[in-house]
Order: structure tokens, then C-alpha cells, then sequence
């Protein structure tokens, strides 16, 4: 890092897609999030903006862009569900892609397998961990909001590989580095 500069002191305004691409650059794995909500029923979006926070409590964070349908419902919502795919279901994280629920292939949730979670929100099976949370906090963030949850149960089994995301595709682990 620089040093010598002050906070206040950048006046280059960055593109927009140059600082999305670079983003692309860092590979996170891949979640979909899932609420149950009294009136909007069951919501979900892929997400790759997930974070664990502290281990004490334990807290975990997702953001949400501020345009998403379903941002209110997940705000609404009691608590939601992270579920950290694998390798092989890249087409759960396509399908909650999606914008809306009723889009070219009808409802995201049509023949989709779970388990409610303590607050409702669903568990998807054979998940790499899936992270039931009670909301905790929420932050502005730029043109997103960031949820923070308190995790109240969790699954997790070490067996298989994540779904990544990096340069704008999946990706899966390559080999390991000594």
C-alpha cells in the first residue's frame, strides 16, 4: 500500500466495468441464500458477495443489490439460509440467477428439494454447509444493502468439491499447491 496518501485525497473516478472485472479476479465460492417470507413465500438468489464475520458470536454477511425484487422480502424475513454449493450444482446456482420468479422456465422453486430451517428458510440438500441465520444486522453499502445474520444451526460435510466463481465463470478446484 502507498503510503503518505490521504483518505480524502482520490479524485479518479473508476470505471464501472473495469472495477467489476477486476473484481471477477478475486474466486469466491458460490451461495444460494433462501428466505421464507408470510407473504412473498419462499425467495432465493445466487450469491458470491458471502462472508463469515465472527466466530464469537457466530455471525456470517451476503449483500444484496438495492434493484433485487427480492431485497424487501429478505429484509421482512426472520432470518435465511447460505448454502454453499458444490461442483455439481452449478444448475441450482443458474436457476436462482434468475431476476423474479416467474421468468422463462416458470418458478425457481418448482421440483426444488429442501428442509425448512428454524426460521423457515430453506436448507438445500447435499450443500457443501448451509448456514441457518437469524438476521442480525443490515448496512447500507453503496448500490447494495449487506445482511448480516447470526448463525443459529449449521450443516457441513467436507466431502466433494465448491462451485467457484472467477473471471465471470464457474470454476472448479484445481490442483493443490504444496
Amino acid at each position: 500500500m502507498a503510503q503518505g496518501r490521504a483518505a480524502g485525497s482520490v479524485t479518479q473516478v473508476l470505471d464501472p466495468l473495469r472495477f467489476r472485472g477486476a473484481l471477477g479476479l478475486f474466486a469466491t465460492g458460490v451461495t444460494v441464500v433462501t428466505a421464507s417470507h408470510p407473504e412473498a413465500g419462499l425467495i432465493g438468489i445466487t450469491a458470491n458477495s458471502f462472508s463469515s464475520v465472527s466466530l464469537d458470536p457466530p455471525l456470517v454477511l451476503f449483500s444484496i443489490a438495492n434493484t433485487a425484487r427480492s431485497l424487501s422480502a429478505f429484509l421482512e424475513a426472520p432470518g435465511f439460509c447460505v448454502n454453499v454449493l458444490r461442483k455439481d450444482q452449478r444448475a441450482l446456482s443458474v436457476r436462482f440467477a434468475r431476476q423474479g420468479s416467474n421468468k422463462s422456465g416458470g418458478n425457481k422453486w418448482e421440483g426444488v428439494d429442501y428442509t425448512p430451517g428454524r426460521f423457515g428458510a430453506p436448507i438445500l440438500p447435499n450443500t457443501m454447509a448451509a448456514f441457518d441465520c437469524l438476521h442480525h444486522a443490515q448496512y447500507e453499502g453503496g448500490d447494495h444493502r449487506i445482511i448480516v445474520g447470526r448463525v443459529v444451526d449449521m450443516e457441513h460435510n467436507v466431502e466433494g468439491e465448491p462451485l467457484l466463481f472467477f473471471g465471470g465463470r464457474y470454476r472448479a478446484l484445481g490442483e493443490e499447491i504444496g
